[in-house]
């Protein structure tokens, strides 16, 4: 049987961490930046994790199993 291939739209949207939690870019930074206060661009800018309800999902996406 050929091998699984990764979802190319998870690959680009989710990060795994050293200790396996998935990060997240966050919403509302992609345009119309100008009017946004700096602390909200600022506060946006740093990655989420994932919450652990779509994990499981994105993780079969990715072909992650949660021991590796």
């Amino acid at each position: 049987m050929p091998k699984m291939k990764s979802h190319s739209g998870a690959k680009k949207r989710f990060k795994t961490t050293g200790s396996g939690k998935l990060t997240r870019r966050q919403a509302n930074l992609g345009h119309l930046n100008a009017h946004k206060a700096s602390t909200r661009l600022r506060r946006l800018s740093n990655p989420t994790d994932v919450s652990s309800a779509d994990a499981k999902k994105i993780r079969k996406l990715l072909g992650k199993h949660k021991g590796r």
